[in-house]
Parts: structure tokens; C-alpha cells; sequence
């Protein structure tokens, strides 16, 4: 499964909605959207701010 695949599927586990998660990881929404679509691959410093806001390891997003 893609990163971002992982990505939301983790968001939509938490309640989240885009919006909610970039503002909370300190990104832009269209980043997050770029993300989610595949469009772009997020940089480690990313996904670690992501899974400290999913509350999951960030090798989650790695296996």
C-alpha cells in the first residue's frame, strides 16, 4: 500500500478530516491532499509530525 494510502486510512481511523490533521501536523491542506493522492512523497520530518498527530509509530507508514 502506497504511503499515502496509509496516510488516510490512519486520518479516517481518527476522526479526522484533512483539514484538521494538516493544521494539527503544521501543514498546508494541499500538501496533506498531495499526500493522501500519491501526487507526492512526504519528507521523513513530515511523516514523523503526521504519526505524532495519528498517535502511531511512524514506520506504520513505512512496512
Amino acid at each position: 500500500m502506497e504511503i499515502g494510502k496509509k496516510v488516510r486510512k490512519e486520518r479516517l481511523k481518527s476522526n479526522l478530516k484533512q483539514y484538521q490533521l494538516a493544521k494539527k501536523a503544521n501543514i498546508s491542506n494541499t500538501y496533506l491532499s498531495d499526500i493522501e493522492t500519491g501526487r507526492t512523497i512526504p519528507s521523513l520530518k513530515t511523516l514523523k509530525k503526521l504519526a505524532e498527530v495519528l498517535a502511531v509509530d511512524c514506520s506504520i507508514f513505512l512496512e
